[in-house]
């Protein structure tokens, strides 16, 4: 266990869900004390920092973006450093609730894995880009509508050109349970286990080989359970993230979850507080996650 890296996750959530509390409009301030606090954070790695500033119905939205350059490998004849792997997480919560798990602990590990990555490459820089993007107004009444920040952030890329080779939506990654009838599916979804002890990749049928890469590359890490599935975007349940606005504008993109309500009794509600957070099980999902990020970003890196 990684220490250090257990002690970062459990500060971050503690500042979330504790200190800053419900975030949204309905707790006047706490939108923008959270995305200073992830820019600060960010801050202090070095890594490149800055906001995408966006509006919707009067009121200013920020996202905040950390970027770690990609460069051309000399010794390779395939050139990467064009292409961008986008790892994102929602800041917001709904109204009423503190947002441990949705979503402190997306940001919470986003938070993380910028200095896991930032550290792993050192000077060395991965081939392809790097974006840890924390995104306004997942939450509901903004979801799959004009101001969802998700939905901004992949337009504008979209809309300059860039080549998104990957999307991870960390969403609601927190959770665990060993008993049996702890996990839950939506309509059309069998096949999978009923014990909740596992961490779900979720993807589109366009998304299928990222999904494939992915699976090779995280089981290779340790042998943290995992689940991953491809269905279609109508499927319910996997479209409720911010990879939805990054298939909307056809880049592959994974939500990466603990499935959320179909686990996690504590869904959207007050109780949804740190000491409900497996931390140790957290803690090694994130280590395991930045290294298959860093693979996947290209192979040059200081260690894995």
């Amino acid at each position: 266990m990684n220490k250090n890296l257990k002690s970062s996750l459990l500060g971050h959530l503690n500042h979330l869900a504790l200190v800053i509390g419900e975030r949204n409009l309905g707790n006047p301030g706490s939108l923008e004390a959270t995305a200073q606090y992830i820019q600060t954070q960010f801050e202090q790695t070095g890594l490149e920092t800055r906001r995408q500033l966006f509006n919707f119905e009067n009121t200013n939205f920020a996202n905040v973006e950390a970027l770690l350059p990609g460069r051309p490998d000399l010794e390779s004849n395939e050139n990467l450093a064009n292409e961008t792997i986008v790892i994102g997480a929602h800041y917001d919560s709904v109204p009423g609730s503190p947002g441990a798990n949705d979503n402190g602990t997306g940001v919470a590990a986003l938070l993380a894995l910028a200095v896991m990555l930032a550290d792993i490459f050192g000077d060395c820089r991965p081939q392809r880009n790097i974006r840890l993007v924390a995104f306004a107004n997942e939450e509901s009444p903004y979801f799959a509508g004009d101001g969802m920040g998700s939905l901004n952030y992949a337009r504008a890329c979209k809309v300059r050109g860039e080549k998104i080779v990957a999307m991870y939506s960390l969403e609601t990654m927190g959770y665990f349970s060993d008993e049996t009838g702890s996990q839950n599916y939506p309509p059309g979804v069998s096949g999978y286990p009923n014990t909740g002890n596992f961490i779900a990749f979720v993807a589109n049928i366009n998304s299928a080989p990222l999904l494939e890469e992915t699976r090779s590359l995280f089981q290779k890490q340790s042998n943290f359970p995992f689940q991953t599935i491809a269905a279609p975007e109508n499927t319910p349940g996997v479209s409720l993230s911010d990879h939805m606005s990054f298939w909307q504008m056809a880049y592959p993109a994974i939500m990466v979850t603990d499935t959320a309500p179909f686990r996690y009794p504590y869904y959207h509600t007050a109780q949804d507080t740190p000491d409900k957070i497996d931390i140790d099980m957290f803690t090694e999902l994130v280590n395991n996650l930045g290294k298959t990020f860093a693979a996947l970003a290209g192979i040059r890196a200081k260690r894995l």
